[in-house]
């Protein structure tokens, strides 16, 4: 069961990198690479408690859906999502800001078990783990540099 914890300084207010973390058109924009649209649920805007998305991307060659649903909601401090249904058999992503005096620590705890018991983890420990760490720091990068032009 990997946790990947990412953590980034940006330089905005808290409130701006809490509402670009949960805006589904600047998440489209940010996994562009990857072809990820909304397809289902809350497909643009901010995502809120309760809502769910749900993700269609390509990952590995392979076309497939994830569906995650906002199950803690503190703003502008936190939220978390989790998913439904999907390639994983689960995850629990959870998005932390602080304030800090140069700006605003922005951290993703992203906790997940493979599917597929050992082969899931062999597949963990040979690509999985560093494609979602690089994923993530793709997506925060992107956060960031948005968030500093503003």
């Amino acid at each position: 069961m990997p946790i990947i914890k990412v953590s980034m300084l940006i330089n905005a207010p808290i409130e701006l990198c809490f509402d670009l973390a949960r805006n589904i058109d600047i998440h489209m924009e940010s996994t562009s690479h990857t072809n990820e649209i909304a397809v289902k649920g809350r497909t643009s805007g901010l995502i809120e408690l309760g809502e769910s998305v749900t993700w269609e991307a390509t990952h590995f060659g392979i076309r497939q859906q994830l569906t995650s649903i906002i199950t803690e909601f503190d703003p502008p401090n936190r939220f978390v999502d989790e998913m439904v249904s999907g390639a994983f058999k689960r995850f629990r992503h959870e998005h932390i800001f602080e304030l800090k005096d140069d700006g605003t620590l922005m951290t993703d705890v992203f906790n997940y078990t493979s599917p597929i018991g050992a082969l899931g983890k062999l597949a963990d420990i040979l690509f999985l783990k560093s494609y979602m760490e690089r994923l993530l720091w793709k997506r925060n990068t992107f956060i960031k540099n948005y968030a500093e032009k503003l």
